[in-house]
């Protein structure tokens, strides 16, 4: 009996190319910059995976609008930047812990297909979208969140390694993708962005990465002390 072997390299699961967490990549707009006390407004969340190549790509975008918590803060200046109007009739916006729900439901999912520990938060400027995210499921009182509390991945710091740019705009031409100023500032738009901008930036970093898993374990052994 002849056995065909394989020629096809094996594909990678998006677990195991980040340590067991899967990247989701956030963007926020909100009304203001204090996560405390300033509104949520628009959240979106791009799931990610791999393609049959092994390539890092966006696999699934969700979106929610978001009603401003009881109290919160609106600054004119954030609304006038992001462009949202709290109380169009046609926002459709849902109280924060729906909202969450329905972004954390095919995050959830997707954790568990991918055979992943937990979701980790990717953003320009991660630390913002983190903060409000934390921020409203401590307010709506969410049992567990999908993402690592803390841990994120920054494009805004990959982008000033890799092309010498920290602006999302900037990185994302001079990474050669496209930017249209008219589409910026809004959630979906924004995440969108991001999540090419990172997954290229990650399939850039393959040939290092799977250079690394190829290393003999008696290779990456510590140095002995010198004498």
């Amino acid at each position: 009996m002849e056995f065909l072997l394989s020629t096809e390299p094996p594909i990678v699961k998006v677990g195991h190319r980040f340590r067991g967490f899967l990247p989701i990549v956030v963007d926020v707009e909100t009304g203001g910059f204090n996560a405390q006390t300033d509104a949520l407004l628009e959240i979106a969340a791009v799931i990610l995976g791999m393609d049959e190549n092994g390539n890092l790509v966006p696999q699934k975008t969700v979106f929610s609008h978001v009603t401003p918590f009881p109290g919160a803060n609106l600054e004119k200046a954030a609304l006038e930047f992001n462009g949202i109007d709290p109380d169009h009739p046609l926002r459709l916006a849902k109280p924060e812990l729906e909202a969450l729900n329905h972004i954390f439901k095919p995050i959830r999912n997707a954790v568990s297909e991918n055979g992943c520990t937990r979701a980790i938060l990717v953003g320009h400027n991660a630390h913002f979208d983190l903060g409000f995210l934390n921020a409203a499921i401590a307010r709506s009182s969410v049992k567990r969140s999908p993402f690592h509390p803390f841990s994120v991945f920054d494009t805004a710091t990959l982008c000033g390694a890799a092309l010498g740019q920290t602006v999302l705009a900037r990185g994302l031409i001079a990474a050669g993708l496209d930017y249209d100023q008219k589409e910026a500032h809004s959630a979906i738009y924004d995440a969108e962005r991001t999540a090419e901008l990172f997954c290229l930036l990650v399939n850039k970093m393959r040939p290092i990465y799977e250079s690394v898993q190829n290393t003999p374990e008696d290779a990456s052994a510590e140095p002995a002390a010198s004498t």
